[in-house]
C-alpha cells in the first residue's frame, strides 16, 4: 500500500541519483540560464539565488539582483517551447499573494538598508526540443506590489 502510495505522488517526475526531479533539475537549470542572461544581457548583478524566507522554507525567492541602485526580485518560469500556458501566465495571484510575502520579508530582513527602489521582474526561458539554444524573454515590473507595499 504505501509504495503505490509513494508512486501516486511521484507519478510523471522521474528521479536523479542527487534526488532531484526531472522537473526540479530543469528549474535549477533555467534560473542559471536567467542568471547569466541578466548579468551578461541586462548588467544585473546578482544579490542572492534561492532566497528562503527563515520564518517559513515555502516563500522563496528565486534571484534578488541590482539594477543599478534598484533591488529587482525575478521569478524564473522554465517551460518547453511547446507548453499550453507560457511561464509568464504561471505567476497567477495565488504565486503572486506568496511573492508578496516572500518580498516583504526579505525587505524587512534587510533594515535599515531598505532600497529606496524595488520591483518584480519574470524571466521566462523556453527550452528547444531539438537541444538547441533556450529563449529568453524578459518582463520587467510586473505589477505585483501595492503602493503602500511594505
Amino acid at each position: 500500500m504505501f509504495a503505490w502510495f509513494k508512486t501516486l505522488f511521484a507519478y510523471g517526475v522521474a528521479a536523479d541519483p542527487a534526488g532531484l526531479s526531472a522537473t526540479a533539475r530543469a528549474g535549477a537549470a533555467g534560473e542559471r540560464v536567467a542568471s547569466d542572461f541578466l548579468q551578461r544581457e541586462c548588467g544585473f548583478s546578482i544579490v542572492t539565488r534561492n532566497w528562503h524566507s527563515p520564518r517559513d522554507k515555502r516563500d522563496e525567492l528565486d534571484l534578488v539582483c541590482r539594477d543599478g541602485e534598484v533591488l529587482v526580485f525575478v521569478e524564473v518560469k522554465t517551460r518547453a517551447s511547446h507548453a499550453l500556458v507560457p511561464g509568464y501566465y504561471e505567476v497567477n495571484s495565488r504565486k503572486k499573494k506568496a511573492l508578496r510575502r516572500a518580498c516583504s520579508t526579505y525587505l524587512r530582513a534587510l533594515g535599515s538598508r531598505l532600497p529606496q527602489t524595488y520591483r518584480f521582474d519574470i524571466v521566462e526561458i523556453s527550452t528547444r526540443v531539438a537541444g538547441g539554444p533556450p529563449e529568453i524573454r524578459h518582463f520587467e515590473n510586473v505589477p505585483l506590489f501595492p503602493k503602500d507595499f511594505v
